[in-house]
């Protein structure tokens, strides 16, 4: 399970598209998309759990101590500005092109180099 809760950029504008072309009258493009956000991360969640619960033999052994690894495993650290910079790269850097970095992206690589000796 990825430390990053936010779901893939691609995916959002997925649901962008979906919403438009759906015409949906319930709710405001933003209400769509943290909803299917929400759900995304519920399903994230879910999956985890039943890789962590089914890859263990001796789940009932120890239940305490499971838990507790269980409640570290879902709710992990955030991840340090190294780790999302690095993250940021690899998601702008791919099939031999370089993606356009927003002024979000740019200001974390930068606050992470910032922290470099």
């Amino acid at each position: 399970m990825s430390n990053d809760i936010t779901p893939p950029p691609e995916l959002v504008a997925q649901w962008s598209e979906t919403w438009h072309k759906a015409k949906v009258k319930h709710c405001g493009l933003p209400e769509y998309i943290a909803t299917q956000a929400a759900r995304w991360g519920a399903d994230q969640q879910l999956e985890a759990c039943c890789d962590y619960i089914g890859g263990e033999g001796q789940w009932f052994a120890n239940p305490e101590h499971r838990l507790a690894e269980l409640r570290a495993a879902m709710r992990p650290r955030p991840p340090s500005l190294k780790e999302q910079a690095i993250a940021l790269v690899s998601r702008r850097i791919g099939d031999g092109f370089v993606q356009m970095l927003t002024d979000a992206d740019a200001e974390i690589i930068r606050r992470a180099l910032e922290q470099l000796p």
